[in-house]
């Protein structure tokens, strides 16, 4: 055992001493509910941090607040609420009952204050502490004031403690949550429906990965876990919902990055009678619209910080300026000098050369020959090549209908689909598409995609007869989007990996002796 550790537990034991001796004390059994807080703490400095000294005596402005003890200095304490930080005083008489009472107080207790307010000499709210009581007592004690969670793994597995600790890490989540309640105000304005479609499905379908595999007892047959709610979403085209949204949680069975978490979060809309030239139009604003009401700025700003937490380097993403946009072939001219231009610009009718290309950049190629076309060859040389350097945001649009197996192909090409990813900083935010309505298309490529499945792809997607039968009925013209609530927030909030973002990121179980 280590000395921080036989220093923590002797701390542990002498907190639940003092449990035991509040407990003998008091009547709640040492947790009591029956404090009533009136006011928060930011609210109070929003209202009174403008008052002179005086000028608070003379209001006799009486508040009750309740909080977490962050810090003792001398007879002030500093009380941690949701919305901010407000010190609270014990005269010497006070110091004394508590201390008759609790044992003494400790960093990390809960407790309910109630008094006048009053400014220090050096111009600090404070409440003077009339009326007090230990709400919960703290058993363990928090990280060293200055330093917090030092340990990154030890933040994510324990973020109860990080959100206590870390100001920084308060702020993602509020950003988060101005996000999705941003996005959903957004789409309302704007006549789209907020609807709920099925989690555990019997065909997993719109999106190529994956799935989690779980089995319903009752009806004794294997379901899904979802991956997308795309069909189940334009289903509901079909029946005449025609602007319909969701923010949802996908599940996929891939691996974990700073950009992939098994489960997250996704907003998908549909609109019928747009293109996807209307999505990207309305994208472009929405992400503007949301960068300024939440951020206060069209300039998002990616700070890189080092172990220390000094910054190391900033780069500004601009969403005041029209985004650009980019074919998936040009990007790859642009990006990469050394591209065959004459086959990048024609990749249907250039196969061999896209492969010598392929092989160029030491992309991984299936076992299986001829499983990949023109179209996914391309598509994975733009991965390599031009995918990471997209740091202003950027449409891509002309994607290959071979990795499109749900957007509709381009009138005057067919080897190209209407549809779009929106990038910046170097990773995927949004995908977005005209969408295909015509059934006998679709049930073509369905059965690419089960042919692919059946040559070993994993990802590939199943046959779904219901889809097919639903777009016999007809669905109307209609554009829709998926965007990463995820990667979105890594963005607003300037973090670099997903787990930053995601209140309980999946994590490997510790073993015994690592606990």
């Amino acid at each position: 055992m280590t000395v921080q550790n036989t220093n923590e537990n002797k701390l542990i034991a002498e907190r639940r001493t003092k449990l035991e001796h509040i407990r003998i004390q008091c009547s709640s059994n040492g947790f009591p509910n029956d404090f009533t807080r009136e006011h928060y703490a930011q609210d109070i400095q929003d209202e009174y941090a403008a008052f002179e000294k005086e000028a608070l005596v003379e209001k006799n402005i009486y508040v009750a607040v309740a909080g977490r003890v962050m810090a003792k200095r001398g007879p002030f304490l500093l009380l941690q609420d949701m919305s901010g930080r407000i010190q609270a005083y014990a005269d010497k008489g006070v110091q004394k009952a508590i201390k008759a009472t609790y044992g003494s107080l400790d960093i990390g207790d809960i407790i309910g204050v109630s008094g006048q307010l009053h400014k220090s000499g050096k111009g600090d709210l404070y409440v003077n502490m009339e009326l007090y009581k230990l709400l919960t007592k703290s058993l363990r004690p928090l990280p060293e004031k200055f330093h917090g969670l030092a340990d990154q793994e030890t933040k994510y597995r324990q973020r109860y403690v990080d959100l206590i600790v870390s100001e920084d890490t308060r702020k993602t989540f509020v950003i988060r949550s101005k996000v999705v309640n941003g996005i959903r105000q957004y789409l309302t304005e704007r006549r789209f429906m907020e609807v709920e479609t099925p989690m555990l499905q019997v065909i997993p379908g719109g999106a190529t990965a994956k799935p989690f595999i779980t089995h319903h007892n009752a009806l004794d047959i294997d379901m899904y876990l979802r991956i997308a709610p795309e069909l189940y979403l334009k289903r509901l085209v079909v029946g005449g919902l025609e602007r319909v949204f969701e923010i949802n949680r996908n599940f996929r069975n891939e691996g974990l990055s700073t950009r992939h978490n098994p489960e997250f979060t996704m907003l998908e809309f549909y609109q019928a009678y747009a293109d996807y030239r209307d999505l990207m139009n309305l994208t472009e604003d929405m992400l503007r619209s949301l960068a300024t009401d939440i951020l206060g700025t069209k300039d998002v700003i990616n700070t890189i910080k080092n172990d220390d937490g000094e910054v190391e380097s900033q780069v500004t993403y601009d969403f005041g300026q029209p985004f650009a946009r980019l074919s998936m072939a040009d990007a790859i001219i642009k990006y990469w000098p050394q591209a065959d231009v004459e086959a990048i610009k024609d990749a249907e009718n250039n196969l061999p050369k896209l492969k010598q290309m392929a092989k160029q950049l030491h992309i991984k190629e299936p076992e299986v020959d001829g499983i990949w076309g023109a179209g996914k060859y391309l598509c994975e040389i733009f991965e390599a090549t031009a995918e990471e350097k997209l740091e202003q945001p950027t449409f891509i649009t002309e994607y290959p209908w071979e990795v499109s197996p749900l957007a509709r192909r381009n009138d005057e090409n067919p080897f190209i689909t209407d549809r779009f990813e929106f990038f910046v900083g170097g990773k995927e935010i949004a995908n977005g598409f005209s969408e295909l309505n015509d059934s006998e298309d679709q049930a073509a490529r369905f059965r690419k995609q089960v042919e692919e499945k059946d040559a070993g792809d994993d990802e590939a997607m199943h046959f779904d007869d219901d889809y097919i039968r639903a777009l016999e009925y007809g669905l109307p013209p209609t554009a829709g989007e998926g965007i990463g609530i995820d990667r979105l927030v890594m963005l607003f909030a300037y973090t670099p990996t997903i787990k930053d973002v995601i209140l309980f990121p999946h994590m490997k179980p510790l073993s015994n002796d690592e606990q």
